[in-house]
């Protein structure tokens, strides 16, 4: 972990205060992104009293998190692909509120579902992927052109993009500030950052506390609706929409998410599920702990000349 005090990693602020004590679970399974590991993280959560974003009491470097996200490996999107497109599409109508189809960035575009309902769509795709397992299937699966890299080491061409997404990404960034940096410099002018992330403010997470599915060992950043606008006016980008995002699986691998809380529940309730012939039935509950968060950054003023009549 880092040495020293922390500061908020959304407003800078030295005032964190302890919140949940859920520290003791180690990276194991990489960046996946489904887990079962409920209420357990690599370190216990404060939050700031100055705008109540909550995250890990000390945050890894990055480098320590690289190797974890390089090995990252699970088929589960892949085994929910009808899901996954369903939510890519509603994703991709918010983000076409904004702004028309053109170049569109996928910052940790796992094995590529959003691309590909994007290219089908007329956008011009391009994907960044940690996983070498989840970067080869978008390539050789699905066609697509997707770097194995770290989010923020690939070369991108700046001011290119219509759009860039960061779907379930920010909240794993010990540095989420210089993430919003980067994609700044690599938005076309009028392009719009799309970010999808928990809602740790929501009433669930409230309610659910260090038992919210929400918190588990990759996550270092924990957003309220409040402090993820906090970061972006802070960092130049000006709010254009907020909202909830649900996501599209199966009933059954909703049902065996319950395993996490009760060994063995999850497995009783799918074989149930399977036998009255509902497990593969879709499903988009919104519990509305979920948040599509959609911004862009504020136009640089130009610089207004004095004519020389004026200046005489």
């Amino acid at each position: 972990m880092a040495d020293g005090d922390e500061s908020c990693a959304a407003c800078g602020a030295t005032t964190l205060v302890p919140h949940l004590r859920v520290s003791g679970a180690v990276i194991g399974e990489g960046l996946v992104p489904t887990t079962d590991r409920f209420g357990t993280a690599l370190g216990d959560i404060v939050r700031c009293t100055s705008c109540g974003h909550m995250q890990l009491d000390r945050l890894p470097q990055a480098s320590e998190l690289a190797d974890a996200y390089g090995e990252a490996e699970s088929s589960d999107y892949v085994d929910e692909e009808a899901g996954q497109r369903a939510t890519a599409g509603a994703l991709l109508d918010e983000i076409e509120r904004h702004v028309a189809p053109g170049a569109l960035l996928d910052l940790g575009c796992w094995v590529g579902f959003v691309l590909a309902e994007a290219r089908d769509r007329g956008w011009e795709t391009r994907g960044v992927e940690p996983s070498a397992f989840a970067s080869a299937y978008a390539r050789e699966r699905l066609g697509l052109e997707v770097e194995t890299a770290g989010l923020f080491e690939a070369e991108l061409p700046e001011r290119h993009f219509q759009a860039v997404f960061l779907g379930d990404v920010i909240e794993h960034l010990p540095d989420p500030g210089g993430a919003l940096d980067r994609i700044a410099a690599l938005l076309a002018p009028g392009g719009v950052v799309a970010i999808a992330l928990p809602d740790a403010g929501s009433r669930v997470a409230r309610l659910m506390g260090s038992r919210w599915w929400s918190i588990i060992p990759t996550h270092v950043q924990y957003f309220t609706r409040g402090s993820i606008r906090t970061l972006l006016e802070a960092r130049g980008y000006e709010l254009r929409a907020i909202g909830t995002q649900p996501k599209t699986f199966s009933l059954g691998y909703y049902l065996g998410r319950l395993g996490g809380y009760r060994p063995g529940v999850g497995t009783a309730l799918v074989r149930g599920s399977a036998a009255v012939g509902l497990r593969d039935r879709p499903w988009t509950p919104d519990f509305r702990d979920r948040m599509l968060v959609i911004a862009r950054p504020r136009p640089t003023p130009t610089p207004t000349r004095s004519s020389p009549a004026a200046s005489s």
